[in-house]
């Protein structure tokens, strides 16, 4: 099958050329484009999880050999969050190649959250079964980069880190007010926007109430510097 001029750059930007580039096809599929002879990337996105844990679980245990369970566990949870795998996503322009259905573009799924941070997940996995662990391991350490480095900076969660920062000026704690909800039923997607009574706000978009609010709160974080 003759391989798509998009997984062709994608592949570019990864720095891997895959052998089996079926498998980077299953990990830019998203279910709303499963079906007969084609599948989605869930299952992938499962196995690139537990690769990207592992892979994170040592770079922290060498990075500080005397830190202690209770700090490494926020460490490890701000680099495998949902948030920072959207964010490595969109520094590889993943939204790019995904492939959707009809209706998860027309409701900005290439920018969803949710979307890109499980099909980030399902690179590693597809990565991971195309050429082996090492070449897994390369990747997500030059992907993530500096993020290993300063991640004391992310390890409390975006909420907490701008309450406390609102605290720290006098100001009351921010709320989440849900903007809008999209999608069928048993998918929705929802847009939070978080807000300071100084008037700054931020908003995000997610297919979770949790993960929409976290981003806008760390949107917000960004946009106050």
């Amino acid at each position: 099958m003759k391989q798509s001029e998009d997984l062709k750059a994608l592949q570019h930007r990864l720095g891997h050329t895959f052998a089996d580039p079926a498998l980077l096809r299953r990990a830019v599929t998203h279910s709303s484009m499963s079906g007969p002879g084609r599948e989605d990337n869930q299952r992938l996105e499962f196995l690139g999880d537990r690769v990207l844990g592992l892979v994170m679980s040592e770079a922290l245990l060498r990075s500080d050999r005397k830190a202690s369970e209770g700090q490494l566990a926020p460490r490890y949870n701000a680099l495998v969050r949902k948030e920072t795998c959207a964010d490595v996503a969109r520094q590889i322009d993943l939204g790019a190649a995904l492939k959707l259905g009809r209706s998860e573009q027309m409701s900005g799924g290439r920018r969803k959250l949710a979307l890109l941070g499980d099909a980030m997940e399902a690179v590693i996995a597809a990565v991971y079964l195309d050429a082996g662990f090492e070449t897994a391991q390369k990747l997500i350490l030059r992907l993530w980069g500096k993020r290993i480095d300063s991640v004391d900076e992310d390890a409390k969660d975006a909420k907490t880190a701008l309450q406390e920062w609102a605290q720290g000026r006098g100001l009351q704690p921010p709320k989440y007010v849900e903007t809008a909800r999209t999608g069928p039923d048993h998918a929705p997607v929802f847009t939070i926007e978080a807000r300071l009574d100084n008037g700054e706000t931020a908003e995000a978009t997610a297919g979770s109430k949790r993960h929409a609010e976290q981003a806008a709160a760390k949107a917000l974080l960004d946009r106050l510097g």
